[in-house]
């Protein structure tokens, strides 16, 4: 059997086991528990293990640059373009697509993957990438928010930014992945590596390296719960911002046709990874305020923020696993350049015959 494909079946028993272990979680804190383990302890331990078995090139901050530069691009294009498959004039819904859509959550949608199928170099370069998406969902979003929190207030009440910011800092820094990469920077400066480390340290944090794979499929099937009333107007959204990120990864790969089959298949990956809660957090804080303050227009629509976070993170881990199942076919510039294009706009059309068939019916 192809190796892609066995690993392929291997992970999705994993992710059913999850879901038929739904109903033997008794609240949310359960589920909350285990996403606490996954990312503050073994996707942690994960990448500072890869991290210290590549070799330290200032080449790799192009790696963060990049998906930052992702980040700015999709923004741009959800606020120019996500008004195509949205209702006109909700604005709310508007503003809510431009804070998720552009945002990435690798961590439990993405990284597990990249270690299974594509090894700990790749998932080492993919944890550097990470930290320019951290600088565009912690600060960046946080930023606009607010900007748009206080140009609709109807109070005069200021709050201070600076504290905001300077908390939203700390967390950046605080965040236990972070401050992995951060150590293993350290590390690596000095021209240490794994075996570097006493045995019993190495050994350790090998051991719950091991945990996160398994644990993160069964997580992603204990947590996927979708309101099916949502799902097709969320999988058009969803299957319009995929396509919009299989164009620009596949035109990375023209400009640059050198690049190997490992890299080339990151820069498709990555940018597929779920939409991330840090946005949600920015939109709640904003929504807290504006109950305090009357506001009747909330800015942004927090009921269907859950709702795309919740189809997300099954529709990304899904496109990832596709990826690597067929990467023979997405390793393919222009054949990947075709399926964006059609997966960008299949909900354009969808929407364009649905309003057809609302005229006919009136006409």
């Amino acid at each position: 059997m192809n190796f892609a494909l066995q690993k392929t079946i291997e992970l999705i028993l994993l992710i059913s086991l999850g879901y038929f272990l739904q109903k033997k979680l008794q609240s949310k804190e359960s589920l909350s528990g285990i996403k606490v383990i996954i990312l503050n302890v073994a996707l942690p331990a994960t990448i500072f293990v890869a991290l210290l078995k590549i070799e330290l090139d200032a080449t790799l901050l192009i790696f963060p640059i990049i998906a930052l530069a992702f980040n700015l691009l999709m923004f741009i294009a959800t606020k120019y373009l996500s008004k195509s498959i949205i209702p006109s004039g909700n604005e709310s819904r508007s503003r809510t697509l431009m804070m998720l859509l552009p945002s990435l959550a690798p961590g439990l949608s993405c990284f597990p993957f990249i270690m299974v199928y594509s090894g700990d170099d790749s998932l080492a370069l993919a944890a550097l990438a990470d930290v320019g998406n951290k600088v565009f969902v912690l600060i960046m979003l946080y930023i606009l928010a607010m900007r748009w929190y206080h140009s609709r207030s109807i109070t005069t009440t200021k709050i201070s930014s600076s504290s905001k910011l300077k908390s939203l800092f700390i967390a950046l820094v605080n965040e236990p992945i972070n401050m992995v990469i951060i150590a293993a920077l350290i590390l690596l400066s000095f021209g240490m590596s794994i075996n570097s480390l006493p045995s019993f340290i190495d050994s350790s944090v090998m051991r719950v390296s091991s945990i996160m794979t398994p644990l993160v499929l069964l997580f992603i099937g204990m947590s996927a719960k979708i309101k099916w009333k949502d799902l097709k107007h969320i999988t058009n959204i969803l299957f319009w911002r995929a396509g919009l990120t299989f164009i620009l990864s596949s035109l990375v790969l023209l400009l640059f046709p050198s690049l190997s089959p490992a890299l080339a298949l990151l820069l498709l990956v990555f940018p597929q990874s779920s939409c991330s809660f840090w946005p949600f957090a920015h939109m709640s804080t904003v929504n807290s305020l504006e109950k305090t303050d009357k506001q009747p227009r909330p800015t942004f629509d927090i009921d269907f923020a859950i709702s795309v976070m919740a189809c997300s993170l099954p529709f990304s881990t899904f496109l990832i696993m596709c990826i690597y199942s067929f990467r023979s076919f997405f390793t393919n510039p222009s054949l990947v350049l075709c399926l964006g294009l059609l997966m960008f706009s299949l909900p354009l059309l969808y929407k364009f015959m649905k309003k057809h068939k609302k005229v006919e019916l009136f006409t």
